[in-house]
Formats: C-alpha cells, structure tokens, sequence
C-alpha cells in the first residue's frame, strides 16, 4: 500500500495510524485549554498519562488536571503553578520539571514541556507531553556528587586540574591550579609556553624529558617535581602529573590531561633532611679523621716522651742530662699545642648553642685588616675591597673573625716572593645566597695533586715557618657549622681563590 503525507486518503487510515503511534508513545500528551475567563479543560489525554501517574481513567477526567497536581511534592506545587501563570502572561511556553509522589513507584521527577496557541476566542490552548525524567535526575545527581566528591578531593589534596589541547596549543586551568600559582581567574596563563617561562630554569630539562618520554609512549603516564614562579615572585614546589587521552592516527598527542600538586612543605622538608643528613656524613667523615689524627699524634708524643725518659735513665752526667731535657722540653711544648689544636676543633664540633648575629662583613674584616696589618706591610700586601658597606652575613661574630683572619693571613703568608701581594675581597648573590671570595696572587696551590687535602687537618703545601696545617681545617669547619660551605680555585705561581658561600 503506498502511503502520501501529502495527499492523505479520506477513510480511516490516517486516524487508524496516530492511534498506533500514540499507543506506542511512552509519554504522557496532553492538550490543555484555559479560557478568558481562566477556566481549565483537558479535551485531550492519551492513556499512557493514566499509567504514567497511577491514575484511572475515569478518575483522570472526572477530576482533570487536579488527578496529577494532587501528586505533585508539596515544595514544587507552587513552581509548578506559578510557570503555568508565567506562560500565559508573558506568551511564552510552559515548560517545567518537578517531582510527584504516585502510590506504586513512590517519589518520581516529571518533566512538562508544551507548545502555546492563542484560539480565536481569547482561549490558550497548551499542546504538550510529560516525560518521565527520574533516570536522567538520578544520573544528574550522581554526576553532582561525584562532582563535589572530585572537588573536594583536589582542594583536600592542595591539586589543580590542568587540562592541554595541542591542536589549539591552548591549556586550562581550574580554579585549584589558579589557587596554587597565588594568580586570579582573570590573569592569562593559557598557553604551554607560558607554563615553561614560570618553570624553575634547574629545572626544565628533567621537565621537558618526562613529558617527552610519555609522549612518545616510553611511559605509562607523566610524573614529575619542578619549581614554578608565582605571581609573588617566590618558587613553589609542583608535583606535575598527567596522561595523554587522545592521539590521531600517527600516534601524535592530541589532548593530556593532569593535575599538579602544591608539595612545597613536603619537598622543603625533604631537602631539609638531605641537607642534614649531608652535614652528618660529613661530620662522621670528620670525626674518623680526627680520630685517626688524635690517635697518630698523641702516640708520637708519648713515644717521644718514652724515649727521651729512657735516654735520661742511661745518662750518667748532669750536661748529657740537660740537654736530653732541653728535648723533652720541646716535646711537651708540641703536645701542648696539639692538644690546644685539637681542642678547639672539639669545641666547633660540639657546639650546639652557637650564637648567630646579622654581621657587616666590613666592620670585621677592617678589624683583622688592623690586627694583620703589621705582618701585611713586611709583604707590602694591597688590599681591593669590593665589598658593599652595607654588606651583612648571619654568622657567629668569633666564627666571621677567626675564618677571615685566617684566609688573609694564609694569603700573607704564602705570598709570591716575586710579585707585589694583592688581595681581593668579593661580595656578591649566586643563586640566591651570598657569597664572599678572597683572592690573592700568591704561590698557589697543585690541586691536582693536593686538592682533596686542601681542608685535612695538619696538611701543609709549601715551607714556611709558621704553617701548621691546622688553620684551613679550623676555617672549614667553622663555616660548615653556620650550614655554609666554603671551596677552593688555586694555580701554582698565579695565586688561590677561597669561596664562601653562606646560608643566608
């Protein structure tokens, strides 16, 4: 049978074929009329309404509408109304969702959405369906509470959500992420270069390996720690995960999703541990080696001691026994002054309660200028003072004075007999820390051959009267105990270069 929409047959098949199609429509339709004078009638309900609102047929006709307004929750009656009147005053369609209490399936959300005609006689008529909507509400709850779940987590957690289009080369960010570089939703970070600007410099090249790797699938997903700059110009620490979701036919990535993570305190107190744990190692490094001095020291002084006590036992005139105790004399000198040497190294080491000050480099370096100046004009040494006055160290003020005495002294000490002694002195920022240099033009150093006992203990490079080997130790250990660190540049007959880097 051929069948024209647009030249319809006059017997019933027409009336036969809707009357199918309705009884197949899941959906409650309905034609509502309100009249001029606001009177209500229903010339028109199908018979999925009555199964729809666990009604009876009859019931739904005798009483109208009010069979299903007599259903609606109680909060939404008046949303409900209220759209009705809304509609028909300002023309526009009634469409409006609410919630129904039926007697069989309980509390369910119906949704109304119609059609609005103006009939000749002043009458609206609203042409419309009720749809059953309480999957949809269900699965839009769930998705709001897992929302709010998710929500919750990342602000729990201190992580943003960052999200990277590569065909766009665009990036977003979410509020968290925002929240985390200290910017506001109006500051423009949208772009991956911007990223890599605010990126801590050290840390680029680990950044751009990770994400490479798993770019080119080497990597499950991407994972890495790195600085970022915020707007107040300090460095927060960023755990930087994400995963590519989306790659064309190539393999090329498309679209990486991710977060990142505030771990600044966490990293800070991870470097805190690794700092002190360094310390320790080299403070227990110290402590065998000082053991070893103390044991090797002290034994040639008793040794020494046994042997000039037996030569006085042999020694049978007053002369011989002078002289031998002229020796012993010179012994027990040495012992004194190993035991005054190893003492103070003990005290340095154990010295918990070291009282630190905020300390202008120059009122104490003019003040061991003065004490050495006497031993300096025998050298005809020039000093170059490059130091801001306003220069300032948090240092123990016996510490600053006994480091800078004896680098100036050495410098004096180990001039070069045939060139005019210089001595430089440096202040400046490296990578955030203050830093000091003394420089001289003297002898030098073969670090080659001697730069691993540059700092030993008792280690001396060149001949002169009065080294001991003791106080480039001292200094070292001085400086490491105020959590520096202190280096060493040396040419043989160019001169040295001692760096300090404090922990300011």
């Amino acid at each position: 049978m051929e069948f024209s929409f647009y030249n319809p047959t006059k017997d019933n098949t027409i009336d036969n074929l809707k009357a199918k199609l309705f009884d197949e429509i899941q959906d409650a339709l309905f034609v509502l009329t309100i009249s001029a004078n606001n009177d209500y009638d229903v010339p028109f309900i199908n018979d999925a309404a009555y199964k729809m609102f666990e009604v009876l047929s009859d019931e739904m006709f005798t009483n109208t509408i009010l069979s299903v307004y007599s259903r609606i929750d109680q909060e939404d009656k008046s949303s409900v109304k209220q759209s009705l009147v809304n509609s028909i005053k300002k023309g526009k369609k009634w469409n409006t969702t609410f919630r129904a209490y039926l007697p069989m399936k309980g509390l369910r959300w119906f949704q109304i959405k119609s059609k609005r005609e103006v009939n000749l006689d002043g009458s609206i008529s609203f042409y419309g369906r009720i749809t059953d909507v309480s999957e949809l509400k269900a699965q839009e709850l769930q998705l709001k509470i897992s929302e709010e779940r998710f929500r919750f987590v990342l602000e729990a957690s201190n992580s943003g959500v960052w999200d990277w289009d590569l065909k766009k080369n665009k990036v977003y960010y979410s509020p968290q992420s925002l929240k985390i570089l200290e910017l506001d939703v109006s500051s423009s970070l949208d772009s991956p270069e911007r990223w890599n600007e605010i990126i801590h410099p050290d840390d680029l090249e680990k950044y751009y390996e990770g994400l490479y790797a798993h770019f080119e699938n080497k990597t499950a997903f991407y994972e890495n720690f790195h600085r970022v700059l915020t707007i107040n110009k300090k460095y927060k620490w960023v755990l930087n995960r994400g995963k590519v979701i989306e790659r064309d036919t190539n393999g090329k990535p498309l679209k990486v999703i991710g977060t990142h993570t505030d771990v600044s305190v966490q990293k800070e107190k991870e470097l805190e541990l690794i700092r002190k744990m360094e310390v320790y190692s080299k403070k227990n490094s110290r402590l065998l080696n000082f053991s070893h001095i103390v044991s090797h020291n002290l034994n040639s002084h008793a040794g020494n001691f046994k042997l000039l006590l037996d030569m006085i036992d042999l020694e049978e005139n007053f002369a011989e026994n002078r002289e031998t105790m002229k020796y012993l004399r010179t012994v027990s000198n040495d012992l004194n002054k190993t035991i005054e040497d190893l003492s103070q190294i003990v005290n340095i080491e154990n010295n918990t309660d070291i009282i630190v000050e905020p300390l202008n480099l120059n009122v104490y370096l003019s003040r061991v200028l003065n004490i050495i100046s006497a031993y300096s004009h025998e050298n005809n040494a020039t000093i170059i003072n490059n130091i801001p006055q306003e220069a300032t160290i948090n240092f123990n003020p016996a510490y600053l004075e006994s480091v800078l005495q004896n680098l100036c002294t050495n410098a004096i000490k180990y001039a070069n007999p045939k060139k005019f002694l210089i001595i430089e002195f440096n202040f400046f920022l490296e990578k955030g820390k203050k830093v000091l240099t003394i420089k001289d033009n003297g002898l030098g150093i073969d670090l080659k051959k001697y730069g691993h006992l540059v700092f030993g203990m008792y280690k001396t490079f060149h001949k002169h009267e009065r080294a001991n080997g003791i106080g480039l130790y001292i200094t070292k250990n001085q400086i490491e105990s105020m959590n520096g660190y202190v280096t060493v540049e040396s040419q043989v007959g160019k001169g040295t270069t001692f760096k300090i880097i404090f922990n300011d």
